[in-house]
């Protein structure tokens, strides 16, 4: 287990132990042709049983005083191997409050944080558009100051949680100058002029789609940090975020070859195991070791970054790169390793294999985060 790893200390040992053991005996809705309905019955198991405190500092109902990476990357792990859907929820009531968390005042901080820990706010973090995925300095919704509110107008894809989120942490522009024209509002659902659009499907169905703002007028209070400090805002999160999305994809891998290893020692052929053919041994060590490699450089990262390291976008970059990609190789081994199994629709690999593709595009395509590592080797 990774936890019996120097990165961790006893609460950590602890919080892993007791999620894995409230996962392995829960029942939630988890279908895909019901995504939404699946994600808010997780939202609502997660907070009932008290494991998005992870997600909030400790002012607000946390499980510590600050945001813990190594929790939120524990946590991921244990959710993405047992369901998508799961790993999902969770993953969005983080990402879409810590910006709030990180940088909000704290009557922001009072408004949102606690009711994030408690379930009855569903976050959403709404940055990327049409034409402004990897490019964020490209934004083209605007905020507009008139007195004391922001008139915010534009339209956002592949949000996570488009539709059923209660608060949305919105990037707009409020000038011209670049990712310095940037700035981070906290926009409630039932805002006026805010409006969720269609919904995106995707390989692995979850919560998607469009958001559209039409002279929606927020108050100026809710603005997250400074006018401007909105690129700010976004890189910060994702600094502390891409690492979980590398700690989901462990999970996804561990499941990957637990199931690929319980497969090699029962599938009889030619008169004896799976297992027993060297092609399959290669491969289950390729997958083995590619997936400690991934949960080193994941933990490593979220360690850093709780000991207090200023940044770690080099780190986790490496993390969420390496991590991803790695996840995408254990489960297509598998998928061969398992046949005509392996590509059946029902069967967790299948599953699997759906699941981890998107890893390796959102919060950061892998080629975003090589010149990302590049640079910031560069320049050291």
């Amino acid at each position: 287990m990774v936890t019996a790893w120097p990165f961790f200390d006893e609460e950590h040992r602890a919080f892993s132990a007791g999620l894995g053991n409230w996962l392995s005996d829960a029942r939630v809705l988890d279908d895909e042709r019901q995504a939404e309905a699946s994600c808010r019955a997780w939202v609502r198991a997660l907070a009932e049983n008290g494991w998005l405190r992870a997600c909030v500092p400790g002012t607000f109902g946390g499980l510590r005083a600050e945001l813990d990476v190594r929790t939120l990357c524990l946590a991921r792990e244990a959710l993405a191997y047992r369901s998508a859907l799961a790993d999902f929820a969770f993953a969005m009531q983080g990402l879409g409050s810590a910006p709030i968390a990180l940088f909000g005042g704290a009557e922001l901080q009072r408004r949102y944080l606690p009711n994030v820990a408690n379930g009855r706010c569903v976050a959403a973090f709404a940055l990327s558009e049409r034409e402004a995925g990897s490019d964020v300095a490209a934004l083209a919704t605007r905020a507009r100051r008139d007195g004391d509110v922001y008139v915010i107008d534009g339209e956002k894809s592949w949000i996570s949680n488009a539709g059923i989120a209660d608060l949305y942490v919105v990037f707009a522009r409020t000038s011209e100058d670049g990712a310095k024209g940037l700035s981070a509002f906290a926009v409630d659902a039932s805002s006026a002029g805010c409006s969720a659009g269609r919904r995106i499907e995707t390989i692995s169905p979850h919560p998607l789609g469009t958001l559209r703002f039409d002279s929606c007028r927020v108050p100026a209070a809710r603005r997250i940090g400074e006018e401007g400090e909105g690129f700010k805002v976004a890189m910060a999160t994702l600094d502390v975020f891409r690492s979980t999305v590398g700690a989901a994809a462990v999970g996804f891998a561990r499941r990957a070859l637990d199931e690929s290893v319980t497969h090699a020692r029962s599938r009889r052929l030619f008169g004896s195991t799976l297992g027993a053919l060297q092609l399959t041994q290669a491969a289950i060590a390729a997958m083995a070791t590619d997936l400690d490699a991934s949960a080193l450089l994941v933990y490593r990262a979220a360690w850093m970054k709780d000991s207090r390291a200023a940044r770690v976008t080099r780190e986790s970059a490496m993390a969420k790169w390496f991590a991803t990609e790695a996840a995408g190789r254990i489960c297509d081994r598998a998928v061969q390793l398992f046949g005509g199994r392996g590509v059946t629709r029902g069967e967790i690999i299948e599953r699997l294999y759906r699941d981890v593709r998107a890893l390796r595009i959102y919060e950061g395509a892998s080629e975003i985060q090589q010149i990302v590592i590049a640079k910031q080797t560069l320049e050291a």
